[in-house]
């Protein structure tokens, strides 16, 4: 096992900079999940780190080695892709233990290290089938099992379950963290599924336009992004956001959102700012009062079973409501929501910064 260190790492593709000088160290043992929209460079990290991608500029330590021209096959790296990439002329037993047997590993030596990966992987009945007779939750199972046998310092994961269905991506979540409870590698995961990254990692790196954005463990990110971005990006149903004027009066914060006057906890700016306040769906409460805080109209419903997804729109806003499955919702019908103040998040209106609310040391 091994740490990772990027200091100043720089990507350019001919003229254009990919990556902008990225600092990260991901300790021994850890599971960093990178997380962020298309294009913003978290796939481009990760091939770096595994050698498939050339460092233009800055230094990449892995186990306190400088390895900017080391090959991959001198990383002590494995990688697992979106795609398997498994021999299909290949039985499963011949696809696991094929890197070793590369190495010049005797197939003596080799057959115990694939069934012992088969054992962890619940693989053990198809070591003598193709992968074209499997299922694509069990063909990744296969693509991780060849990376286990190796034992390397680091596993690498390139958005392993975006080709699964909703069912399998949950079923292949267990069985990655269970892996690396079992394992306890140092592990780098690439996805563009934040539930993925929540659920998964000891810590969360948020990119955007191939700069760290945020980076803390996922629960962090909930409670405290750092910016209006990093909001609405973790979480999911994602964070409402309600653009506004904060006004005082008498002592009390309101925010006016065309005609509304919403009540908020004090902040940081000026009287007249411009201000964007964050709210969760299940931070959103249903009450039959008309004295609610919101009064947003219903757009869609989404009865999910242990819960209803409430689409609204509300002074020129959409707004999602988690409700409990029993309130009675009509499509084009005013509901009336409430909230705790202490659960709201303001952000600058301007540059998205996230703005503390006024004598709370947690912010």
């Amino acid at each position: 096992m091994a740490d990772i260190s990027l200091r100043k790492i720089v990507k350019n593709y001919g003229g254009v900079r990919a990556i902008h000088g990225v600092d990260l160290a991901v300790n021994d043992g850890e599971f960093v999940a990178f997380v962020g929209p298309s294009g913003c460079g978290k796939s481009t990290m990760l091939r770096m780190i595994a050698g498939l991608e050339e460092i233009s500029g800055g230094t990449l330590c892995i186990g306190g080695r400088v390895v900017n021209e080391v090959e991959p096959r001198g990383r002590d790296v494995a990688m697992v892709f979106q795609d398997y990439a498994l021999y299909p002329h290949m039985t499963i037993r011949e696809n696991i233990g094929f890197g070793l047997k590369m190495r010049g590993w005797k197939a003596a030596d080799i057959a115990p290290k694939v069934e012992e990966a088969a054992r962890i992987l619940q693989i053990g009945d198809y070591l003598d089938r193709k992968p074209g007779q499997l299922s694509g939750g069990q063909r990744q199972r296969v693509a991780m099992g060849r990376a286990i046998v190796r034992e390397p310092s680091v596993f690498l994961f390139d958005e392993p379950l975006s080709n699964l269905d909703a069912k399998l991506r949950v079923e292949m979540r267990t069985q990655i963290k269970r892996l690396h409870a079992m394992l306890g590698t140092t592990t780098v995961y690439v996805t563009h599924d934040q539930t993925e990254a929540m659920t998964l990692a000891d810590r969360v790196v948020v990119l955007r336009g191939g700069h760290i954005v945020q980076e803390g463990p996922p629960m962090a990110l909930y409670s405290h992004p750092n910016c209006r971005f990093v909001g609405e990006f973790i979480g999911s149903p994602k964070m409402n956001i309600l653009s506004g004027i904060l006004e005082r009066s008498g002592g009390a914060a309101r925010l006016r959102v065309g005609d509304a006057l919403l009540a908020i906890g004090d902040v940081e700016a000026p009287d007249g700012a411009k201000i964007d306040v964050g709210l969760r769906p299940e931070h959103l409460i249903w009450t039959a009062e008309e004295t609610s805080k919101i009064k947003p109209v219903v757009d869609v419903f989404e009865p999910l079973g242990s819960d209803t997804m409430a689409i609204c729109h509300f002074a020129g806003h959409e707004i999602c409501a988690r409700l409990a499955p029993d309130i009675p919702l009509q499509r084009g019908e005013a509901i009336f929501l409430s909230y705790d103040p202490a659960n709201l998040h303001y952000f600058h209106g301007e540059n998205g910064q996230r703005i503390a609310p006024q004598h709370s040391p947690a912010a």
